[in-house]
């Protein structure tokens, strides 16, 4: 008893001189919880798909004999009761282990760490767009609300966020590469250049460090149209947002002081506008992210882009259940980490927010 007390007190120490390290501690413990729960529901639903992996990875004609069905089964832990399979899936879940996958026959981990890198390379080139172009527009419009500049904004935001993404992405092929040949089409890198050696997994990183600056530049324009089309809808949408939360806080009493007492505008506008409409603007950036990782299956498909997004689309064609159950996982992972920092960032941007 005396030590359970003990333990709450130096809780409540710990907490009040290092809050935001107790806070991440407790989040990241909760993340394994929820690994837990993603993995389970999951794990239900990508078995509740109708169609037979036997038949998707053996073809109609290996399929129709029962002893090579049965084979397929036994090797993958298919001829198990659910149940159990699932109980030896945490297990090797918890040793780092998420199986092997049915397409490659190779390590889904192995796999998810050669995949990973292109999806985080044009991933992050599209948050970067977005945050910047769409921070710009949305305080340029609410700067000049309802004149010209605004009313323009907003329709081309709402454009932006109505069209699906896979026909701005057959519509941005089309104009670019087939009708003025301005970009490449698909691919990473072109069929003729030598991939630069693998450091970080960036194609256009590693091109810099090994000092292939041709190789570079073309690693940049392969990326420009996927990353602009993948994030076309998200800066629309913090655009929308960022105007919302400047207009917000335009009106308040203490940015007409700070005009009042002569201050610059640019300085008004950095440290009083935008550090108050930036607890709006990253969450609306943090959640944006899980439309980035959900638009990537449909990018990666139609640019050919070798990352996590193709994998899932192959995965799922071919039903090779330890692959989809990887993908899911990861997105899931980083989705709750990039939440798990943007609730840190709110107590650097505004100390009146409270860890609870």
């Amino acid at each position: 008893m005396t030590m359970a007390i003990l333990s709450v007190r130096a809780l409540k120490r710990a907490r009040t001189r290092h809050p935001i390290a107790v806070f991440v501690i407790r989040r990241l413990l909760a993340l394994v919880a929820l690994a837990l729960g993603i993995s389970l529901v999951s794990f239900v639903l990508t078995h509740l798909v109708p169609g037979n992996p036997a038949v998707a990875n053996l073809g109609q004609q290996a399929s129709n004999d029962p002893a090579a069905v049965h084979a397929f089964e036994a090797r993958y832990g298919l001829d198990k009761p659910l149940p159990e399979q699932y109980v030896i899936y945490v297990g090797h879940l918890l040793h780092g282990d998420l199986g092997v996958s049915e397409q490659t026959q190779r390590p889904v981990l192995t796999d998810m760490v050669s995949y990973a890198p292109p999806t985080a390379e044009l991933a992050l080139t599209a948050m970067f767009i977005a945050v910047v172009v769409g921070v710009g527009l949305g305080l340029s419009a609410a700067l000049r609300h309802n004149g010209w500049l605004d009313r323009t904004v907003r329709i081309f935001t709402l454009v932006g966020v109505s069209i699906p993404i896979f026909w701005f992405a057959l519509l941005a092929l089309y104009i670019f590469y087939l009708r003025f040949g301005i970009l490449p089409g698909v691919g990473r890198l072109a069929p003729t250049v030598q991939p630069p050696p693998t450091v970080t997994g960036f194609a256009t990183i590693d091109s810099l460090l090994a000092g292939q600056w041709s190789t570079f530049v073309d690693a940049v324009s392969h990326l420009i149209l996927p990353a602009v089309v993948l994030a076309a809808p998200v800066t629309s949408l913090i655009t929308r947002f960022a105007r919302a939360a400047v207009l917000e806080v335009l009106g308040n009493d203490y940015v007409n002081a700070a005009r009042a007492k002569g201050l610059p505008t640019h300085t008004v506008l950095l440290r009083h506008v935008l550090r108050a409409a930036l607890s709006s603007i990253i969450t609306v950036a943090g959640l944006a992210l899980a439309n980035v990782l959900t638009g990537t299956v449909l990018v990666e498909r139609i640019f050919s882009w070798p990352g996590i997004g193709q994998y899932a689309y192959n995965s799922a064609i071919n039903l090779d259940l330890p692959s989809i159950m990887g993908a899911t996982l990861f997105v899931a992972i980083v989705y709750t980490l990039t939440n798990l920092v943007v609730d840190v960032l709110y107590t650097v941007i505004d100390p009146r927010v409270r860890l609870a």
